[in-house]
């Protein structure tokens, strides 16, 4: 593996039990309620009962969980979130419907034994941590049975230029393979403690290189919205709305801050 994702490994394998205990996880709360998923996302997909979902970079796998209604796969490269998602999936009751697969999301095809799925399903927070978003198209289209799908909502790459205050912009748009934003602050995104397995690697990735990843490989792109909202604190200044996610207040420029992108691979 290259040296930079085996960093990015350590990184998340501590990250594990931090977010496994924080309160923007809520565990306990959330086996309590055993939520299905996100209205926005079940009214994109639609009823998936009984077909088969691929959730790539699945971490410990709540957001996989929530879809497991269906037949659903998840993928990380961190042992500690695969474990951990096995054991949270016996908890939930859902180890029947679901399988977790330790491996490196650009080795994918291969770890699945050349399986497709019905959804290919990508959240929040998981392209930058990949430096070849191309090679990223290849595995997407590998993974889809003609005609299935691909929802992916993640961070917008022009927010993701800012410095941590959101006031300047501090790092560039365009994907650059061999020049990665490096961190050694040990910050994790939830509550808890900081880590002590600090350096992490993470690159940025244009909308129109998402989307030429997917469309060179014949894959169909049928929405992309851009969200002025997202689901954490990225700024200081955003503020929360009543529905829980983070927005610009009224005396600040609006941003793009995440973004939507549904695709098909041809029938």
């Amino acid at each position: 593996m290259d040296p930079r994702l085996e960093a990015n490994r350590s990184n998340w394998n501590e990250r594990v039990g931090v977010h496994a205990r924080s309160r923007f996880y809520d565990v306990d709360g959330w086996l309590r309620d055993a939520p299905g998923p996100d209205p926005r996302e079940r009214e994109a997909l639609g009823d998936l009962d009984g077909m088969t979902l691929v959730h790539l970079q699945c971490h410990f796998g709540m957001d996989t969980l929530r879809w497991a209604r269906a037949v659903v796969t998840g993928l990380d490269f961190s042992p500690a979130a695969i474990d951990e998602a096995v054991g949270l999936s016996q908890r939930a009751g859902l180890a029947a419907r679901s399988t977790f697969v330790c491996a490196n999301v650009y080795d994918a095809p291969r770890a699945l034994s050349g399986q497709r799925f019905d959804v290919v399903y990508v959240s929040l927070g998981a392209l930058c941590w990949l430096p070849n978003i191309d090679a990223w198209g290849e595995v997407v289209s590998e993974l889809l049975k003609p005609g299935g799908r691909l929802y992916l909502h993640d961070v917008h790459p022009l927010s993701s230029c800012f410095d941590d205050a959101g006031e300047r912009i501090a790092f560039g748009y365009f994907e650059e393979v061999d020049r990665p934003y490096v961190d050694d602050t040990g910050d994790t995104y939830t509550d808890g403690e900081r880590l002590s397995t600090t350096r992490i690697y993470v690159w940025n990735h244009a909308i129109g290189e998402i989307v030429a990843a997917l469309i060179d490989r014949g894959v169909v792109l049928e929405s992309l919205v851009e969200h002025d909202w997202t689901v954490f604190q990225q700024f200081p200044w955003l503020v929360e709305s009543s529905t829980g996610q983070f927005v610009t207040p009224d005396d600040h420029p609006r941003l793009p801050l995440s973004f939507t992108l549904l695709a098909r691979s041809p029938s």
